[in-house]
């Protein structure tokens, strides 16, 4: 009892007290811009009903994702308080119409503009009623110094109650003033501090960007690495057994060279499988090439449209490549088809590769040899999906759909 005493009595003058004044004085005036930004959201929010105020919408929210950061540096400087940006827009596919389609769908915006909306009216009444408590108190507390200078009778009992009215008072702001950042501070972890499990998500899609784009460039490195070494030493190997093997003079060392040089050619020929399963080098001059270049070593003729506005990811292009590599060598393979229509293209936020074929029809993932399964866990993989129309009797379509970053 006696330490809760002492701090109540202690807590006029605590540096906490103080710091929780100049953060709800300081979040006042700061909160008056962002309110304005509030009530412009509400005008453009029904304006946008007409859809001429979908664009100002847009900026509105785009201002209301930033004040974030700008409510934080206040919270560090007194309170030394902090919390993380929210997680980045999830824009699904190019073009500035997608974009502003991203950031009206984000909760976070909103829920910035919200905490604009709430902090004026708070800050507001909390500094006024604080105020009030803190200079109050203050004059009553001093009534007996200044009322020889005013000598009228006070209202509220004589100097013995304005004192005691006053002491009040000055203990109980500093509670009132933590009742304040208190439920300001629920309001920033309900508003603008990204939850738990959204912190986490956004860490996790990160870090497997990171690792996906890591794992990429190792792939290359070690293309590169087999090509231009290896491969070379191997070339070299096979151009010194040539040579021994047209000078040796005795029959059995010119056939142990034969037969050197031909395991050789095989070791090339495999290296080259593996290059190619690595890293085709026909990627190296885009996608769009290289699937004009699959569709041109197809045993069946392929139909070929492309339409991409942009490059996409090296691990999206790897992934189409090779899943349009294994679906032309299925219906050629299986489907008995006789045309083949390919398509690609950036479509609702997604890379979407459509292969159609005339064939018999009856495709599934998990059929013996056709390599759909692998590629449904490639897509999965990549937070795509395969999806397979195969009726009996055909025509067959596999979609494979990949989000574009």
């Amino acid at each position: 009892m006696r330490s809760v005493a002492v701090a109540i009595l202690r807590a006029p003058v605590a540096a906490r007290t103080w710091r929780e004044v100049g953060y709800t004085v300081t979040g006042t005036l700061l909160a008056v811009p962002t309110f304005a930004i509030a009530l412009l959201g509400l005008v453009f929010a029904v304006l946008s009903l007409l859809t001429i105020g979908l664009p100002l919408l847009t900026g509105v929210l785009v201002l209301a994702r930033l004040t974030v950061r700008y409510f934080r540096g206040p919270a560090r400087l007194f309170l030394g308080w902090s919390w993380p940006n929210p997680p980045p827009v999830r824009q699904r596919g190019p073009g500035p119409v997608r974009w502003a389609r991203a950031v009206l769908t984000d909760p976070g915006a909103w829920k910035a503009l919200a905490y604009c909306f709430a902090r004026l009216p708070l800050m507001t009444v909390a500094t006024y009623i604080g105020g009030i408590l803190v200079v109050g108190g203050l004059l009553s507390v001093s009534y007996s110094v200044w009322v020889h200078r005013f000598p009228d009778q006070s209202p509220w009992g004589g100097s013995w109650g304005l004192l005691a009215q006053g002491l009040a008072a000055l203990l109980v702001f500093p509670w009132y003033f933590r009742l304040i950042v208190w439920l300001d501070r629920r309001l920033v972890r309900a508003l603008l501090e990204p939850s738990p499990e959204r912190s986490r998500i956004a860490a996790l899609e990160l870090s497997r960007a990171a690792l996906r784009a890591d794992a990429a460039a190792l792939l290359r490195r070690v293309e590169r690495d087999l090509h231009d070494g290896t491969q070379a030493r191997l070339v070299a190997l096979g151009v010194t057994l040539s040579r021994i093997e047209r000078r040796a003079d005795e029959p059995e060392l010119r056939a142990m060279a034969a037969q050197a040089k031909g395991a050789v050619v095989e070791a090339l020929t495999e290296l080259r499988d593996i290059v190619r399963g690595i890293h085709p080098p026909a990627l190296d001059a885009g996608l769009s090439t290289a699937i004009d270049t699959l569709a041109a070593r197809s045993a069946v003729p392929v139909d070929v449209h492309v339409d991409l506005p942009q490059r996409p990811a090296p691990e999206m292009e790897s992934a189409l490549y090779f899943s349009a590599a294994e679906l032309l060598t299925n219906v050629a393979k299986h489907a008995g088809a006789s045309r083949i229509r390919l398509d690609l293209r950036a479509l609702d936020g997604a890379l979407r590769l459509t292969v159609t074929d005339d064939g018999r029809g009856g495709a599934r993932p998990g059929s013996k040899g056709t390599g759909l399964t692998g590629l449904v866990r490639r897509s999965e993989s990549l937070d795509g999906a395969l999806r397979v129309h195969s009726p009996p009797g055909g025509p067959t379509t596999i979609t494979v759909e990949l989000p574009c970053e």
